[in-house]
């Protein structure tokens, strides 16, 4: 699922970022409010987390037009704001929750689940491809019966790519979500933590799951494209 963060502060949004994306979730940034309407109003999210105070655009303005263009994902808006009538007003607004300044990332991941289950009455507690099993709950993963163990990285990349299943992903998307940078010089990384994982998911087991697509990225998908 497709999450996006409107977020002035850096550290917050990195803090925010980096924990949503160990979640399982793909995650986006923007840092300006104006910008953030274009990316929401441009993407398929699942949800939004808005900062009141940007700048730009306000997260009031940001929750108006983007309600205004009959969107209906599900908003939370994430601010040093506590006092009643500032809830008051971003719930009047469009958003569906409202989360104060300092907070608990076990909070707001709490909050974001609990969104996510109202939008979606499906939420993955698993996720499966073919005889590919990963459960979130427990943050374990199978092929066939056996279970394989990973490294944290290992982990995050393999339930990105799930989460991407049948979508060829770049080196570079792959370095944003997974590794929380951008791409340099160093995207020999990505090959080497695919190499490892294709050695733990695949190379014993059919069907191949991970695929390289020569000039494009990588994808996760049953056949190759």
């Amino acid at each position: 699922m497709d999450i996006l963060l409107i977020e002035d502060d850096q550290k917050i949004a990195l803090f925010v970022l980096k924990g949503l994306r160990q979640a399982g979730y793909t995650a986006e940034h923007a840092p300006r409010g104006d910008d953030g309407l274009q990316m929401a109003l441009a993407g398929n999210h699942s949800l939004l987390i808005v900062d009141l105070m940007l700048p730009g655009l306000d997260g009031l303005q940001i929750i108006q037009q983007f309600r205004d263009a009959r969107r209906n994902t599900p908003i939370l808006i994430l601010s040093a704001k506590s006092d009643i009538e500032d809830r008051v007003l971003g719930l009047r607004a469009g958003a569906d929750d409202y989360l104060v300044k300092p907070f608990s990332f076990a909070e707001l991941l709490a909050r974001v689940e609990a969104r996510l289950r109202r939008y979606d009455q499906h939420p993955p507690a698993e996720l499966c491809v073919a005889n590919l099993r990963v459960d979130i709950l427990r943050n374990k993963v199978y092929r066939d019966d056996d279970e394989i163990l990973l490294q944290p990285l290992e982990y995050m990349l393999l339930v990105y790519l799930m989460r991407q299943e049948n979508r060829v992903v770049s080196k570079d998307t792959i370095l944003q979500q997974v590794w929380q940078y951008n791409a340099g010089s160093q995207t020999n990384v990505v090959e080497a933590r695919i190499c490892q994982l294709r050695e733990k998911i695949d190379r014993a087991y059919q069907p191949k799951l991970i695929h390289t697509i020569r000039g494009a990225g990588y994808a996760l998908t049953i056949k190759d494209q």
